[in-house]
């Protein structure tokens, strides 16, 4: 009772987000070579950029972008759209082991890697001097 009480409270919850999350103004980035939904406020984690921490990131690469009731969809990018970054520190992903084993061979080598990662906050999202404040 108790567990289908919670999975319809789940349920519910994630529905209203998403029904919120379509009116905010987001955009699809790519940063290194991954993509990102972004919006104002969000917290990422990227491939390294060169920079300090504190410096403020931008990123031209729009591939999708919603803002106020326009979306616009690049081919490959949106022109004139960018994305403001503050850096907020570099860290390393978790450790990711690589095994590599011959069988009956008495062969094994064994290694790790950690990604060198940088954190973004997302501070506003512009198009042409439109921001997503609609200011």
């Amino acid at each position: 009772m108790e567990f289908e009480l919670v999975c319809r409270l789940k349920t519910i919850y994630n529905t209203l987000f998403r029904i919120i999350c379509e009116f905010m103004s987001y955009a699809i980035i790519k940063c290194g070579s991954k993509q990102f939904r972004v919006q104002k406020g969000l917290v990422i984690d990227v491939e390294k950029i060169i920079a300090e921490p504190g410096a403020q990131v931008i990123i031209e690469d729009v591939l999708h972008l919603v803002i106020e009731d326009k979306q616009l969809i690049g081919q490959p990018l949106v022109s004139g759209a960018k994305v403001i970054c503050e850096l907020l520190k570099h860290k390393r992903a978790d450790k990711v082991m690589i095994m590599k084993l011959r069988r009956r061979k008495n062969s094994r080598r064994r290694a790790g890697h950690r990604q060198h990662l940088s954190v973004l906050k997302i501070v506003d999202i512009v198009l042409e001097g439109v921001s997503s404040d609609g200011n």
